[in-house]
């Protein structure tokens, strides 16, 4: 895409009515580095199923990191080159089109690519629908979207980008209110969104602190409710590690650029990254009984047994075999892990906004359906759902 206009003389003065983009910093101390250590194991333990972007995520994660693993560097970057070659398109997140749309903002924008920055105001409007899944704001869309109009608009005021006024105080316009509505997802435990959505909204908090009030946000119970979800093993998939490390060490994606003026002092990881020798406890592989139901417009209903331990999936491959045409479904695999793209040969769509969402107790989960453990008496259901 070619760039926009030439920038009017007249424009230094709008700049200087413009929030500065101060940043907002919390981070892990280097005493408390062994609290990421999960992380650091989820990703090089991960066997990076070809086809999957992950590998990108967890690249620029270590590398924002500063952590040196030379293998495990060589082995993502052959993940990488396949993906370019064989780009495939992701349908199981509804949201993942315009999500990867900011981020590919965002890597034009550091990179130096040519990009129209009127299209850019005229995609990313704050009350557009892709940034919501249903009546609910996605916040890590918000947030990506954030890190990318920031990235533009300071390439606008360092002159790097030409374009008019209107766009560079629209951007501005359009990062105060995407701010709004990412803290408005707060809840009273720090977290913001959900556990895998915190990483990358306190980024985009970080580089927007000039657009909310200081009491608005508690950065430090935020990192600590994180270090807590760490301890009890939410990020064990791959890219959920490597959304949530940057922003605890008080990184952002716009650090690439190591000009940033959000690059944090704190020094590298000095723990080791090798992986560790898995121990296997002996126990018995007792069974549970969960309650598995598909709804479409009317509900069926199995109950299924499984060992202990089972993730979602289980069920739904187990509730399958017992009967193909009630529970037969089809999935594909994704960075973050196995998602559903039909039951029932009725297939989830981005152009209609239909997915399969998971519940449990007639709550979404925020997990997927390969890595959420199930319970003994559990009432799970996949549920034909729109957006």
């Amino acid at each position: 895409m070619k760039q926009s206009h030439q920038l009017p003389l007249m424009g230094l003065l709008l700049f200087s009515l413009i929030p500065s983009q101060l940043c907002e910093i919390c981070e892990v101390s280097e005493e408390n580095y062994i609290r990421l250590k999960p992380l650091l194991n989820t990703m090089n333990q991960s066997k990076y199923t070809r086809g999957t972007s992950s590998s990108v995520n967890v690249l620029l994660s270590l590398q924002l990191v500063g952590i040196q693993n030379q293998n495990l560097k060589q082995k993502l970057i052959q993940q990488i080159k396949y993906i370019v070659k064989r780009r495939q398109a992701h349908n199981g997140n509804p949201l993942t089109n315009y999500y990867q749309l900011s981020l590919d903002v965002l890597a034009l924008c550091l990179l130096n690519g040519n990009y129209s920055t009127t299209k850019v105001v005229n995609y990313f409007i704050p009350e557009n629908k892709n940034y919501y899944f249903g009546s609910q704001f996605s916040v890590d869309t918000g947030a990506m979207a954030v890190l990318a109009l920031t990235c533009v608009k300071r390439s606008l005021i360092d002159g790097q980008v030409k374009t008019d006024e209107s766009n560079l105080k629209n951007i501005s316009i359009y990062i105060k209110s995407l701010v709004e509505k990412i803290l408005s997802e707060k809840k009273e435990n720090g977290l913001i969104g959900n556990t895998f959505s915190t990483g990358e909204a306190m980024q985009a908090l970080f580089v927007s602190s000039d657009y909310y009030h200081e009491n608005d946000w508690n950065c430090q119970q935020t990192l600590n409710t994180v270090l807590t979800e760490i301890s009890q093993g939410a990020f064990s998939i791959p890219i959920a590690a490597a959304q949530v490390l940057p922003a605890l060490m008080g990184k952002t994606f716009l650090d690439v650029n190591k000009d940033s003026s959000c690059v944090s002092a704190a020094g590298n990881f000095s723990i080791s990254t090798q992986e560790p020798i898995t121990v296997t406890t002996p126990g018995s592989q007792s069974s549970i009984s969960v309650n598995y139901s598909v709804r479409i417009n009317e509900t069926y209903f199995a109950n299924v047994t499984v060992p202990n331990g089972s993730v979602f999936l289980d069920v739904m491959e187990k509730a399958q075999k017992m009967n193909d045409t009630i529970f037969g479904f089809t999935m594909e695999e994704s960075s973050w892990g196995p998602y559903i793209t039909s039951v029932q040969g009725l297939w989830a769509s981005n152009n209609d906004r239909t997915y399969w969402e998971l519940l449990s107790g007639g709550k979404p989960l925020s997990q997927g359906v390969g890595s959420y453990v199930v319970h003994d008496g559990e009432n799970v259901e996949v549920r034909w759902s729109k957006y």
